[in-house]
């Protein structure tokens, strides 16, 4: 389970002094269900996300991750969750294979374990094909498929995917949207981030949508549906955050 309460984060900028990225959000994702995460560039959707991951301690609020405190049970929260960031990267120089063991190591697995888990992964997401070359040779859906595969090698609890099929092509997401869902119907609690509407409207349980920080808009699509009299996605998010003129200003901002 993931529960944000009043989660607050502010950082110092010398133009701007002091910025809110994330302004007292606060909403709740339980076992065996998706909840999409939805916000433009810099409204402060990832830095959400790095919060819970444990990258960043809020500035104010709190939030528990499969029962242990973000803040106070860091390590207890980073044994149970899987994150995967549009930043995550490899080892060119180790193959799949290696850069899987390597983090199965480092999540403290045995190598038997390690070596059953790898299998189930490379079924699930179709790498038995690269497995044994270097990660430098992959194309970029290789590169994402490894990064998923090294990031819940340890079959954690809760899993974190921002924007997991950014430049994937067609079949790539497909496999890759496939493998949440899967996720999801195992039991995991899943926190689901993406741009491509179709995503979110196909998997996602529950919607929150974040703009300039603050947390405008949540619910299932059918309750976002009826909110703001649309039924497409990206319709419903546009008016969500105040039309297409509060998301001009929002680049603005961040440019």
């Amino acid at each position: 389970m993931i529960e944000a309460n009043n989660l607050t984060k502010t950082f110092k900028d010398k133009k701007r002094g002091v910025v809110r990225a994330v302004d007292d959000v606060s909403f709740r994702c339980e076992p065996g269900k998706i909840y999409g995460l939805l916000g433009a560039n810099g409204a402060g959707k990832t830095t959400t996300l790095r919060i819970l991951a444990t990258l960043l301690k809020p500035t104010e609020g709190s939030a528990v991750v499969a029962g242990h405190d973000v803040v106070s049970a860091g390590s207890k929260v980073r044994a149970q969750v899987g994150f995967l960031a549009a930043s995550t990267a490899l080892y060119g120089r180790l193959t799949a294979r290696e850069m899987v063991t390597y983090f199965g190591q480092l999540n403290g697995m045995p190598d038997g374990q390690i070596k059953a888990r790898l299998k189930q992964l490379a079924d699930e997401l179709d790498m038995h094909d690269f497995l044994d070359r270097r990660c430098d040779k992959f194309s970029t859906g290789m590169k994402q498929k490894t990064s998923i595969a090294r990031t819940v090698v340890h079959d954690p609890e809760v899993m974190i995917f921002d924007e997991p099929t950014l430049g994937l092509d067609v079949m790539t997401a497909r496999a890759i949207v496939r493998f949440v869902r899967d996720c999801r119907d195992r039991g995991k609690t899943v926190i689901y981030s993406s741009h491509v509407m179709s995503e979110i409207e196909k998997l996602c349980d529950k919607i929150g949508i974040i703009h300039d920080g603050k947390l405008v808009a949540e619910g299932t699509l059918s309750q976002l549906s009826e909110r703001y009299g649309e039924t497409d996605m990206e319709e419903i998010f546009v008016k969500a955050v105040g039309g297409e003129a509060a998301l001009l200003a929002a680049a603005e901002k961040q440019a």
